[in-house]
């Protein structure tokens, strides 16, 4: 795709017709979410937590990005029934006082991997896992396909379908909402990573997730909302469909009865997790952005994919699929986490050194964290190198200040329509706009 016709395709609109709506905040501002995903699987009990420092936020804010998806683990909150583990909670408040020193936005993430510890993996707590004696196999070298086990699968509906573990659930939630619901860096809460199900015999993968979704899925987050709710009245609730929308099909799931969600579906292709290329021709962004924008259009929630980031960024088309995929990304969701901010190989965001990986420093594009008035349009033309965002300005009771990130480099960033720019700190700009007026900004890399 050219240049200028990916900037075009990245205009998005935030209201008119089935426009899906955007994040806001508490001002009333439009929020864009750039981010990664940031955790640590390998250390659980006292060490749990150890490879997630300071330094992961204050690179990630360095390199323009506001916001981070913090992965924590139920196996590690409460690893016996109801006893819930101070140390790894002032782990957690720890780590969010570093994102609020480097003003990064946190999403907390209950995360599991094929279920949980019972598996060999992380998430649900041995304790809460129950098989009724059916098999599992291990799949080292496709543990996705662990999902398809028996026992995993069994698990998955005991979670959904047992009172005592249903309350479980809540509970974990309701202490990780009521400890950490004022804290400045946190933004909102994702109930379950990537949940999963039980097929029927003779139902397709398709046809299962939806009802899965449906029934099952949908149940449990009204009950989490419930819990969180008990304690906190403000922060958003991030609900996924199962990974299965991956593949370009659109969600089971039904309304979530709060007024504060956010629909995070996961962006990722089966063949490119297995280190394969892009294939522009199979045109499955342009799939899975039709499939994957049905629920928020129906239930006007705003979008902001969870994960998302090939494993081998050095295949021939992967420059292009990143072009691509943020234009996508930008044409209808709020915001986005990478997988993973790390530093190394693999899914790695950058090299020991800190530096971007090959095509992850396209990831990294000026953009407007919160804009104080109505979004025309808003888009990067990443060829030229040059953002352009237009919005109506609030009225006199809104907001004035419209804030602007942009990656490392040198940005010129000017402004029309009577308003002022600022720039208070390297990476930063601020716009603040007369009342009711319309504003259009440009930012231009030098």
């Amino acid at each position: 795709m050219p240049a200028a016709a990916a900037a075009a395709a990245a205009d998005r609109p935030e209201t008119g017709g089935d426009a899906i709506p955007a994040l806001t905040d508490e001002r009333g501002r439009t929020l864009t979410l750039r981010g990664w995903n940031v955790g640590d699987k390998a250390h659980s009990g006292d060490a749990a937590l150890s490879g997630v420092t300071e330094k992961h936020f204050r690179d990630m804010r360095a390199k323009g990005f506001n916001f981070a998806r913090l992965l924590v683990f139920w196996d590690d909150l409460e690893p016996r029934p109801g006893q819930y583990s101070q140390s790894y909670l002032r782990k957690i408040e720890r780590i969010l006082d570093w994102a609020e020193k480097h003003d990064v936005k946190v999403l907390i993430d209950a995360h599991q991997d094929v279920f949980g510890p019972a598996f060999g993996h992380r998430g649900v707590p041995a304790w809460a896992t129950r098989t009724d004696g059916l098999p599992f196999t291990p799949h080292p070298d496709d543990w996705f396909s662990e999902y398809f086990e028996p026992a995993v699968q069994r698990a998955f509906t005991h979670l959904y379908e047992d009172e005592d573990l249903r309350r479980a659930q809540a509970r974990m939630w309701r202490v990780l909402a009521d400890r950490f619901e004022d804290h400045p860096a946190v933004l909102g809460y994702d109930p379950i990573n990537e949940p999963m199900g039980e097929l029927r015999e003779g139902e397709d993968l398709a046809t299962a997730a939806r009802r899965i979704e449906r029934d099952q899925i949908t149940p449990m987050y009204n009950r989490v909302a419930d819990a969180i709710r008990s304690v906190d009245k403000d922060n958003w609730i991030f609900v996924e469909p199962t990974p299965i929308v991956g593949e370009g099909v659109p969600t089971g799931l039904g309304r979530i009865d709060d007024p504060k969600i956010v629909y995070a579906p996961h962006f990722y292709n089966g063949a490119m997790e297995a280190g394969g290329d892009y294939d522009p021709a199979a045109r499955w962004i342009e799939n899975y952005e039709q499939a994957v924008t049905l629920y928020p259009k129906e239930y006007k929630v705003p979008v902001v994919v969870g994960e998302w980031g090939p494993l081998n960024n050095s295949q021939p088309n992967m420059n292009r699929f990143y072009r691509e995929a943020m234009a996508s990304l930008g044409r209808y969701s709020s915001g986005w986490a990478g997988w993973e901010w790390c530093y190394g190989g693999g899914y790695c965001a950058v090299d020991g050194t800190g530096a971007f990986r090959t095509n992850k420093e396209l990831t990294a594009e000026p953009y407007a964290e919160a804009v104080a008035g109505t979004v025309r349009s808003a888009a990067y033309d990443p060829g030229a190198g040059v953002y352009r965002l237009s919005y109506d300005s609030a009225g006199l009771r809104g907001s004035r200040v419209t804030e602007l990130a942009l990656p490392s480099g040198d940005w010129r960033v000017t402004a029309r329509g009577g308003a002022l720019v600022l720039r208070p700190t390297p990476g930063r700009a601020l716009v603040l706009a007369a009342p009711g007026t319309r504003v259009t900004v440009t930012v231009t890399r030098r």
